[in-house]
């Protein structure tokens, strides 16, 4: 397909056409150079990728850590991380992860409702459309981020202080 074609699908908006468009160019501007030389990769491949899951119910956002070519559960979607990839230290900070993923609310078949590469930088070029949940990826690690000690959650809290609060008396009830 030539670029001029290309264009004009995502100008079009075409939803399964243009994903695949939008994948066969991500994958063209992520893909590892042929030369094995470090110089010459614009990107790495790491093994973990670091997502954030939004539950628009409850509205909670929850890391969710993936090792490549594992799954991991969110809700009723499971994720499935092909590859991750980030660039150089010495080049702008990139990451990109190959994400398949596929819901299975109760009662229902499991169905795939996102296949494709989403970007840490750009995280509306590829997004999931899903009524419930958003994903989105953080950042792609070389190792599983270790929460910081001082958030332990050991911490004491001072009791309160007594307040001496009452309630106001109630208003009397009216005669018929």
């Amino acid at each position: 397909m030539m670029i001029a074609e290309m264009v004009g699908v995502l100008a079009a908006g075409h939803g399964v056409a243009r994903r695949v468009v939008l994948a066969a160019l991500s994958g063209a501007l992520m893909a590892p150079a042929a030369a094995p030389a470090l110089a010459d990769q614009p990107t790495v491949d790491v093994p973990y990728a670091i997502l954030r899951g939004l539950d628009k119910i409850t509205a909670r956002v929850e890391p969710i850590i993936v090792e490549v070519g594992q799954e991991a559960q969110f809700g009723t979607l499971t994720l499935s991380v092909d590859a991750c990839r980030t660039t150089r230290p010495d080049q702008t900070p990139e990451n990109a992860v190959f994400l398949e993923i596929d819901d299975e609310p109760p009662g229902e078949d499991r169905r795939e409702v996102f296949s494709g590469w989403m970007f840490s930088s750009s995280p509306s070029v590829s997004a999931l459309d899903h009524a419930v949940f958003d994903i989105w990826l953080d950042r792609c690690a070389t190792e599983i981020p270790q929460p910081p000690e001082d958030m332990g959650g050991e911490e004491e809290y001072p009791p309160l202080p007594e307040a001496g609060i009452t309630a106001p008396p109630l208003p009397e009830r009216r005669q018929p």
